[in-house]
């Protein structure tokens, strides 16, 4: 016979197991674009903007490449590059990569992912996201 207490026991053990494959699954993307090269440089590939647990990432795809410029930063834009939203320099030229939102950028204010020049403040790569 089942009690209300062997119940909860068996419920509490599940918890923990419940929560962590929920935690897993609940990586997502919530927008995504493809670069295109802007100021006469080569900027190609995927990006996604990605929720995981309440944090926003930007990942930029196996397929991304560049073809590099000096001080090249990835950043968030609305209708235009944001020099408020810089994230990170850019790790490397092509492939995978992650780089993390701040919590304090409302990511839903955004609709772009920008390769930026910090240096010479030019556009190298836009993706518009959707």
């Amino acid at each position: 016979m089942h009690t209300r207490r062997a119940f909860l026991r068996t419920a509490a053990l599940a918890l923990p197991v419940i929560t962590l494959a929920s935690a897993a699954l609940s990586a997502t993307a919530t927008r995504s674009g493809t670069f295109v090269g802007k100021s006469r440089h080569t900027t190609t590939g995927s990006v996604r903007i990605v929720e995981n647990g309440g944090t926003f990432s930007v990942q930029l795809g196996d397929d991304f490449t560049f073809d590099g410029a000096p001080d090249p930063k990835v950043a968030l834009g609305r209708n235009g590059y944001d020099p408020n939203t810089l994230l990170a320099p850019l790790a490397k030229n092509t492939g995978a990569q992650t780089y993390e939102i701040p919590s304090s950028i409302d990511v839903a204010s955004y609709n772009e992912v920008w390769i930026w020049c910090e240096k010479f403040s030019v556009p190298l790569g836009l993706a518009t996201l959707s």
